[in-house]
């Protein structure tokens, strides 16, 4: 019965922010122009949500070398936690077993974000845009399924996982085709309030003890170098840029997840 309070009120959060998504669109859309003010109003740096990063060098023929190659880690991440699940399939591991769908769900998408951010950053625009964050709203979904398996069960681990990537396709759609990008920040900002919340609940007997705090942790430094981009970069002599590191602590958010198949 416990569960079941807790799988009604996630599926009342994904509805409750599934609506300020679709309410926000029409009354307040995010377009460029609004979102340029925003980040002026904030005092944050102009290029900050554009497609401008501060480090530009090119090594090995690679434009923006240090922001394309640091999204290795996310490749080696979501390898390796696809060989560690096939291990444990091996060795019948029964709650790895009842977390499948979701840690697979996961870890491609930790594969498609690197492919994705790589094509990105390669040549920055609107367009390669599209496949970075595509490979994001994977992630997500695997991330949440994972968080909701954890601390509800593994059913509603599995239909949040869906629930997100159909958000996630219908978010970038309208970001698309109308520039609005608030369907998207409501996905990506409402996936990590809602792992939030399930981290200090408790676990069910049959979790997998994935640190939940961990991940919104490595998450939170990530988009804290991701607003300092150029300040970082100034800071540490032009050695290294804040969305490089942005990608290094991003990707250590699967770190709590690879540990426990470990």
């Amino acid at each position: 019965m416990q569960q079941t309070i807790h799988e009604r009120r996630l599926l009342l959060a994904v509805v409750a922010f599934f609506v300020l998504g679709l309410v926000g669109h029409f009354v307040r859309p995010l377009t460029p122009d609004v979102v340029k003010a925003l980040v002026a109003q904030l005092g944050l740096h102009s290029n900050l949500g554009g497609n401008h990063f501060v480090d530009s060098r090119t090594w090995l023929s690679i434009p923006n070398a240090a922001d394309v190659l640091s999204n290795l880690p996310f490749a080696i991440f979501g390898v390796w936690g696809l060989l560690l699940q096939a291990n444990t399939r091996k060795a019948s591991q029964p709650y790895v077993g009842r977390e499948s769908f979701v840690l697979t769900l996961f870890f491609v998408g930790l594969i498609f974000t690197a492919i994705g951010s790589m094509l990105y950053h390669l040549a920055p625009s609107d367009s390669t845009l599209l496949w970075d964050r595509a490979g994001m709203a994977f992630a997500f979904a695997g991330m949440l399924g994972v968080a909701a398996s954890e601390r509800v069960s593994s059913a509603s681990g599995i239909w949040l996982g869906l629930a997100t990537l159909l958000a996630g396709a219908i978010a970038l759609l309208v970001w698309s085709q109308t520039t609005d990008v608030l369907p998207w920040l409501t996905l990506q900002f409402g996936c990590m309030a809602m792992i939030l919340v399930l981290a200090i609940t408790r676990k069910h007997v049959k979790s997998l003890g994935v640190s939940l705090y961990a991940v919104v942790a490595w998450y939170a430094l990530a988009k804290i170098f991701e607003s300092n981009d150029h300040a970082i970069f100034e800071a540490t002599g032009h050695w290294v840029s804040g969305h490089t590191l942005k990608h290094l602590a991003a990707s250590l958010a699967a770190r709590p997840v690879i540990r426990v198949l470990k």
